[in-house]
């Protein structure tokens, strides 16, 4: 079926085209850029800028990240921040939620008010370290995994898409002799893939990119998430003991930390990279679902 567009219709179609191909260079131009200057000679970098000779190619970059230990034990802290901050996230949102969402539960109206009060309110970033710190979870990997792990829109959400399961469903196990675990575990979780999945990409990317809770948490090096590690490139111009020769001259450091910074960001950022299209599936299904009521 051909749709036939005014003349008007075309014009805003034609603007929207325009927004969304200059959108598109924002985001690819300075990734393209990134991505390219990783594998530049430093030298070839800082004094000519981008260069598309293989000859003016160079892996040195890639090269001391992975050989450095200190990265290497921050992208690994990382990763473990990541996966556990999204599971215990995942779970607590989708077992408040369900419950939420559940007619049978009384004062689930003052539940609600509290949570979302929460999303106004808070105490602020002293009475939270003093808080950490009277839990004996200062320097420990929960005092960056257990604070954040209770977010009121992801409880929102899970809520909004439970209440979408077909009560008929719910019901029917319940006939059988289900329990309401047995209900939960084996009828409702199977069908939540898409808000589960949805959830975990939220987390997992947020809990990624994060270090400020490190950074005030943990005085532990050995502790520290990959962004420590990388802020410390990128914002101090700075390059971590033991990433380099100590009889290396100060421009040779310069002329080093601009390579580290562009292959530091590239692979910090392979896991939401390589993570993604194995969400995407669930993912505009999730959001929209946990969003039409």
């Amino acid at each position: 079926m051909t749709i036939k567009h005014s003349g008007f219709d075309r014009f805003l179609l034609f603007i929207n085209g325009v927004f969304l191909t200059i959108a598109v260079l924002l985001v690819v131009v300075p990734l393209f850029y990134v991505v390219v200057a990783s594998f530049l000679d430093p030298s070839v970098l800082l004094s000519r800028g981008l260069s598309f000779r293989f000859s003016d190619w160079s892996a040195e970059g890639y090269r001391m990240i992975l050989t450095n230990p200190a990265m290497l034990r921050g992208f690994g802290n990382s990763i473990l921040y990541s996966v556990s901050f999204a599971a215990l996230t995942v779970i607590v949102s989708i077992c408040a939620g369900y419950a939420l969402s559940d007619n049978r539960l009384k004062g689930k109206g003052l539940f609600m008010t509290l949570f979302i009060i929460t999303m106004f309110f808070g105490g602020g970033l002293v009475p939270t370290y003093l808080l950490v710190k009277n839990l004996g979870l200062l320097n420990t990997i929960w005092a960056v995994i257990i604070p954040g792990a209770v977010n009121v829109w992801n409880i929102i959400l899970s809520r909004t898409f439970f209440k979408g399961v077909p009560l008929e469903l719910k019901e029917a196990a319940n006939v059988d002799g289900a329990t309401e675990m047995r209900i939960f575990l084996q009828v409702v979780l199977p069908l939540s893939k898409p808000i589960v999945f949805v959830l975990a990409l939220y987390a997992f990317v947020g809990q990624w990119n994060a270090y400020f809770d490190a950074m005030i948490y943990l005085d532990n090096t050995s502790l520290h998430p990959l962004q420590l590690v990388l802020r410390s490139i990128l914002i101090q111009n700075q390059v971590e003991p033991g990433m380099i020769s100590d009889q290396l001259a100060a421009a040779e450091l310069k002329r080093l930390s601009e390579i580290i910074k562009y292959a530091a960001i590239v692979i910090s950022s392979l896991p939401l990279i390589v993570m993604y299209p194995f969400f995407q599936k669930y993912f505009e299904k999730g959001v929209m679902v946990g969003s039409l009521k």
